[in-house]
Formats: structure tokens, sequence, C-alpha cells
């Protein structure tokens, strides 16, 4: 099985996919538009550029170049390599099969009408059980991580511990709250911006406490690396969606949950007690072995492609 996994690396997603794959011996690859300054990782860089029409041959080239060795096409984000109204047909006469995995702010807030384009597709894939809100017959595959590359680093016990956020976006992930609530806690907080992937993990070894958003409803990669080093994480979370991820596999939400305004309220006894960050910090490396493991995801992937029609 040839699978070309394109044409994004957001968040770093699909390259995790790809080295989730190829560890089953599965013949991965990812193909990229351009490389992102965060999250450089790809096989292809297809360097695009210039106007619309340049970028259409560039797309088209790449495209004739793959598919002879791709039975697969695993795209992301809501992008395709061709013209959506071209993409699934030409996919299908070629006899070749695909997947349109939404990563979140692609399918946010967006009707369905918005998205019936992605049912021509094979299989379209959320991230969670709170974006299926919006792709209700998605599979749902959790964003993976490389758990046991990840050494565990539990929250330390000095009196003004260490409050990390990092923002992709200030407005979204309600940083001004964040900064609002810290200021009337005994802590240090430490606001990460801009830093080179590695550059900002190596930050996030430090903190004690990690704040991850207080607007989208659920938690994204940041958080889930954070929890693989033992920290605990604070982030809004929509009540149905950890209901269901709950019951799905079988193991509890250690996040802690808070709102913009419960934010001070749910950090103090985390600021205060060393005890405690290490106890959720536990249960969060815990969560993530079960559940954003990559060797889980490969799993989950093999299943999903394995019930891929031609």
């Amino acid at each position: 099985m040839r699978v070309t996994h394109c044409p994004v690396n957001t968040a770093g997603i699909p390259w995790a996919n790809v080295q989730a794959l190829r560890d089953r011996d599965v013949d991965a690859q990812l193909v990229v538009f351009n490389r992102y300054t965060l999250h450089p990782e790809a096989d292809i860089d297809l360097a695009r550029s210039g106007g619309l029409l340049r970028r259409q041959i560039t797309q088209w080239r790449a495209f004739a170049r793959l598919a002879p060795r791709t039975d697969i096409f695993h795209f992301y984000f809501g992008l395709t390599l061709l013209p959506k109204s071209l993409q699934f047909p030409l996919l299908r006469a070629l006899g070749k099969r695909s997947v349109m995995h939404f990563l979140g702010s692609d399918i946010r807030g967006k009707p369905a009408e918005e998205l019936d384009w992605s049912r021509r597709a094979g299989a379209r894939v959320v991230g969670s059980y709170d974006a299926i809100r919006w792709v209700p017959d998605a599979h749902v595959i959790p964003p993976g991580v490389d758990v046991h590359a990840i050494e565990p680093v539990p929250p330390t016990d000095r009196e003004r511990p260490v409050v990390l956020h990092a923002p992709s976006s200030r407005t979204r992930k309600g940083t001004e709250h964040v900064i609002a609530a810290c200021e009337q806690l005994d802590c240090e907080l430490e606001i990460v911006e801009g830093l080179e992937h590695r550059e900002a993990f190596e930050r996030y070894r430090n903190a004690d406490v990690v704040v991850d958003q207080l607007n989208a409803g659920w938690y994204g990669v940041f958080a889930i690396e954070a929890m693989a080093l033992g920290k605990p994480v604070v982030t809004f979370l929509h009540e149905e969606a950890v209901r269901r991820t709950s019951e799905a596999f079988g193991v509890d939400v250690p996040i802690v949950a808070a709102t913009k305004d419960t934010l001070r309220d749910v950090l103090r006894p985390l600021v205060q007690s060393p005890d405690e960050r290490r106890r959720i910090g536990a249960a969060s490396r815990a969560y993530v072995e079960e559940v954003h493991d990559l060797r889980r995801v490969a799993d989950r992937l093999l299943d999903l492609y394995a019930g891929l029609q031609r």
C-alpha cells in the first residue's frame, strides 16, 4: 500500500501520521505546497509560488508524478492538489482511494452545506468528538505524538510555579484572560510565541502548569505534548465532547476544564499544590499513552484505509 499525505503539514499532524505508517512498513510520504516555519518536515516540497496559473501548473505536474505511485491520497485541512471539482472524480476514474482529514479551524462553525464537497472523498476524518459536530459522519482519529520519545518532566515544587501559555493567536486562545488570571496568583507566567517547534518544546519542559485556550472547546497538539511531558493542562472543554471521548477510549479526560471567567479559581489549587500538579500530570501522561500514542494512531489509520472503496 502506497499512501501520499498532502498538501500541508498543519501542526505537524500529517508528518506524524506518515511516521506512524512507516513504522508499520507502509510506503507513506508527505508532499506539501510549501514548508511551514514551525513544522518544516516533508518529503517533497513543491515550492509553490507565483500567480494562480503558475501554482496550478505546479500542482497538476505534481499530481501527474504522484498518481501512478499512489494507492491512497490522504488530504488535509480542506485542501487538495487539484481543484476540488476535478480532484475526486479523477481519483475515482484512476481507481485511487482518498481521505479528507479536517484539523479543526478548517471546519469550526461552518454550515454542513459548506462542507458537502468533502463527501466526494472516500472517507472524512476529524481529530476529536468536539469537531465531529460539524462532520457527523466522520471517523474520529485523534492527533498522535511519539509518546515514548518524550521523557516526562513532572512539575516542580517551586513556590512560584511556572504557568506556560503558547498561543498561535492571542485572540483565539484568550491570552488576555490568561494574563489577567496569573496577575492575581502567586506564579510566573511564561508566554511562548514565534519559536520553531523544537525550541518551543524545550520551554514546555520547564512548565509546572500549562494553559492551552479559552475559546475553542477542545485541545490541540500543544496540549497533547504538554500532557506527554506529564504537565497538568487547563483549557476550555465542551462537556459533551468530554463524555463521548471517555466512552470511546475508555479513559477519563484528565484536562482541567476552565472558562475565561473561572480560570483564576481553577488555576489557584494547581499553583498552590505541587502534589495536585503532579497527580494530574501523571494522569495526563497516561491519557496520552492511551489516546494519542502514534502506534494507536497507526492502527486507526490502517483500519480506515482498509474500509475505503475504490
